[in-house]
């Protein structure tokens, strides 16, 4: 398909390809977690690389590239493509084949296949599905956001407005650090939500969580799938100066802090700059 065809096509009509290609890594994902053997290796950057990621990663670009062939793919797994071939990109798929490895490793079930369509620097389709939890996450810019259980079919949700006390915060289970708690330290009455990967967009896009502050390090392909969905549901995904994630602007690959919200009649940004 050419370029143009990808970059106009109806979202509607590339959701349903897309949903069954996450699942389909989700499968082979379940394949290596029901196993003995995850076959853990340790990147460059010392994070965990585990045969689940690989396996899922072969799946997901050789599915998006029957879907699209003329589509470039950003993968974590394939993260090494240099700024100048990516940089005239106006589409792309950008990819983060499983999600949470730490906890695929800690087998808590909290980890995710993330798929995101992103054009003209904003993810404007994803798709985030749990295997472990037999869930999927998935929404799109003008059609809205959709949960969907046990390959059921999709459910609408929404975020929470307006976010009544005691807040609902969404953290991270394997980051958890000092700047999390000075913000839990101004908030007041809350409750905080412990969970793994992108999921913790998804609370917040479900209305289970009203806010995810990461004042923390994450890559692009982190966080492309899940803002799309949330964005659908009708939350925000903004930097620290108020604008919100865009991708493939720069060489670097590292997003800026970020808080990712629900209810958008609060300033959610005036707890991080008390």
């Amino acid at each position: 398909m050419p370029m143009s065809g990808i970059t106009s096509r109806p979202l509607e009509t590339l959701l349903p390809g897309v949903l069954e290609l996450a699942r389909a890594a989700g499968r082979a994902i379940s394949a290596i977690y029901a196993g003995p053997d995850l076959g853990i290796e340790t990147k460059a950057d010392q994070s965990p690389l585990t045969a689940a990621d690989r396996a899922a990663h072969e799946v997901i670009v050789a599915g998006l590239a029957r879907l699209s062939p003329a589509v470039p793919v950003w993968s974590e797994e394939s993260a090494a493509i240099p700024w100048e071939v990516r940089r005239p990109w106006q589409a792309f798929w950008l990819v983060d084949p499983l999600d949470g490895t730490k906890e695929f490793i800690k087998r808590n079930g909290e980890f995710t296949v993330n798929i995101a369509l992103v054009r003209g620097h904003a993810p404007v389709l994803g798709v985030v599905h749990a295997p472990a939890l037999e869930r999927d996450y998935y929404g799109y810019a003008g059609g809205g956001a959709f949960r969907s259980d046990a390959g059921a079919p999709g459910r609408p949700i929404h975020v929470r407005s307006p976010a009544v006390a005691p807040v609902r915060v969404a953290g991270s289970r394997s980051h958890r650090g000092s700047s999390l708690d000075d913000i839990l330290g101004r908030l007041g009455a809350h409750t905080l939500v412990s969970m793994g990967s992108s999921l913790k967009f998804c609370l917040v896009a479900e209305g289970e969580a009203d806010f995810y502050p990461r004042l923390g390090p994450t890559s692009e392909w982190d966080t492309a799938a899940a803002q799309a969905v949330l964005e659908a549901a009708g939350g925000a995904v903004l930097d620290l100066e108020g604008q919100p994630l865009r991708y493939n602007t720069r060489n670097e690959v590292l997003n800026p802090w970020f808080v990712a919200s629900g209810d958008p009649g609060r300033n959610w940004l005036a707890l991080l700059h008390d």
